[in-house]
């Protein structure tokens, strides 16, 4: 694709001496959640006043501070959502709402009709700023949008000072008030221009040190790299003057798909404040995903301050309300974000988790592959390794082992995983966790051909009392061996011992044992036992059989029938 001249590449502010790729996140920023305005308006069917009151709900239990409530002079819906919110006490008293308006004074009327009798509110106002939205949308030049945002900032002073007079009257405690103010495209207006504006705001609103303002610096649409972005951010707190009076709030977008980044890079540039919404939601591409960035400093050691232990219930009660999907690859929250089907993959993680549950690993989160413990945000373990025809020996075992306590030696793992993906081959699909068990059962526990166990007796031989004679056991049994019935009978120093003994009057290729493993399974009356044998035959070849009874004998001789079967 050639673009023809048709764009142009994104020009950078000069900052020559930048600081910011030497600075690190130490602290979580002031977060304030857009969904019920941002979010909300990009909704194919926007939520009700019901499920906004949920959604509100929802923020307030993760622990956001500040929650934009909407834009209540665009309609009634929103209007009411607001007084609900105030009416019924549904808003605790260490959050503070935000509300959206646009500089003029009958939209600014109504919402502080909305927002009447609200302890803490933060007036939020905007005018769009860039070149194309001055030349296509306005035709105002910029001392007009100058003059426009300092109209809008008197007439919110004005309406401050109206309502605060009126409950001290009354005797009702006044509202709290703060205020912010945003260039709307602050990436894509002239940095100079955009401090300029906001210096104007700054001084109309009188902000002090004590009494900062918030200065919203939107990437309204994004239009360039993180690293511009966090330059431009830069240089704004590095030249604006006033900047102790002010703090600089980030709103970033995803049309790049570079939200996150921009986000991160602008909070070591100087930010100080994050809007955003759950998931990543809103217009176009979406809205910074606040998730996202807070457990990006989670995994990083930082507290986000924001309460994302048990992110399955948020996701789908997200889902719900918002009738939005969560992309399975979605960081933290995806269905297989934290799944491997890889071989290796498996084996690593397996043996990383393994440890961790044995106490031979640091409390420091290192397993491979996973950047984060799925525990710390209310995720399991038994979903991190699927099985497909891409998995390894590894993978199977490890499904065999969490979720049905077949502990298979490691030395039989690769037969396991060459049989599990066989069929994963031939179906050409992920196999569930139960279909990796029946699988294993069906090549190894319920095998009856070419031998088959009809009928098998024992019966335990001790010499007289106080001889050294060895404790002996007599075994008869009678098999199939390829169809035709044999009785046989041995005495060996055990049942399985015997059985193997007997085993030689019948056709079945000699054998010997040369490796056996065993372990108990279940609990109390339920236990039975897990054996696993490996027979070396005449020719050289060698098998792994495995057998499963609540006998510890009868498992180990079943085993050595599963092998001679195993095909």
């Amino acid at each position: 694709m050639n673009p023809g001249g048709k764009y142009k590449p994104f020009i950078s502010v000069p900052l020559k001496d930048r600081k910011w790729p030497s600075n690190t996140i130490t602290k979580a920023p002031v977060w304030c959640s857009v969904d019920l305005r941002d979010g909300n308006q990009a909704l194919i069917n926007p939520m009700g006043i019901e499920q906004k009151i949920e959604f509100f709900n929802l923020l307030v239990k993760i622990g956001f501070k500040e929650i934009e409530v909407g834009f209540p002079s665009a309609s009634d819906t929103e209007f009411e959502f607001v007084r609900r919110l105030i009416e019924k006490k549904l808003i605790p008293d260490d959050v503070c709402i935000q509300v959206l308006c646009q500089a003029r004074e009958h939209l600014i009327a109504r919402t502080f009709e909305a927002i009447d009798g609200a302890k803490n509110v933060i007036f939020h106002i905007y005018n769009a700023t860039s070149p194309s939205q001055r030349k296509y949308n306005f035709g105002k030049s910029k001392e007009e949008l100058i003059d426009l945002a300092v109209s809008g900032v008197k007439c919110v002073k004005k309406y401050i000072s109206a309502v605060t007079k009126e409950a001290e009257a009354e005797g009702r405690t006044p509202t709290n008030f703060r205020f912010e103010y945003s260039p709307e495209n602050f990436t894509q207006t002239e940095t100079d221009f955009a401090m300029e504006i906001c210096g104007a705001v700054l001084k109309a609103w009188g902000a002090t040190p004590d009494n900062k303002m918030i200065l919203n610096l939107p990437a309204t649409v994004e239009c360039n790299l993180p690293n511009q972005f966090a330059d431009q951010i830069e240089y704004f707190c590095r030249n604006f003057p006033g900047r102790e009076n002010c703090i600089i709030s980030l709103h970033n977008h995803n049309d790049r798909g570079e939200g996150i980044a921009q986000c991160e890079l602008g909070l070591l540039a100087g930010a100080e404040r994050v809007e955003g919404c759950l998931f990543g939601n809103g217009e176009r591409t979406g809205n910074l995903d606040i998730v996202t960035v807070a457990l990006n400093m989670y995994t990083q050691g930082v507290d986000p301050e924001l309460d994302f232990s048990d992110l399955d219930f948020i996701s789908s009660e997200f889902t719900r309300l918002t009738g939005m999907t969560m992309h399975p690859r979605s960081p933290y929250a995806g269905e297989l974000v934290f799944t491997a089907f890889s071989g290796s993959h498996q084996d690593a993680i397996r043996k990383a988790i393994n440890a961790r549950m044995e106490g031979t690993s640091s409390l420091l989160w290192d397993v491979p592959y996973l950047s984060i413990d799925p525990h710390d945000i209310g995720r399991e373990y038994n979903g991190i390794i699927r099985i497909n025809s891409q998995s390894g020996k590894g993978g199977a075992a490890y499904i065999l082992e969490t979720m049905f306590g077949i502990a298979a030696p490691k030395a039989m793992h690769p037969v396991i995983g060459s049989v599990i993906k066989a069929r994963a081959d031939e179906l050409q699909r992920e196999l569930s966790p139960d279909e990796v068990y029946d699988i294993f059962a069906e090549a190894w526990l319920y095998t009856k051909s070419p031998l088959n166990v009809l009928e098998i007796t024992e019966r335990h031989i001790e010499g007289e009392r106080g001889s050294d004679l060895p404790e002996q056991v007599a075994g008869m049994a009678t098999v199939e061996w390829e169809g035709t019935r044999y009785a046989i009978a041995a005495n060996g120093n055990g049942p399985l011992d015997a059985f193997v003994s007997a085993m030689k009057q019948t056709p079945a290729p000699a054998f010997n044992i040369t490796s056996f493993h065993e372990h108990s399974i279940g609990l109390g009356s339920d236990t039975q036992a897990m054996a696993y044998v490996q027979i070396t035959k005449d020719n050289g070849e060698q098998v792994w059989g495995v057998g499963k009874s609540s006998n510890v004998g009868r498992a180990g001789i079943a085993a050595v029938v599963s092998a001679l079967n195993f095909k």
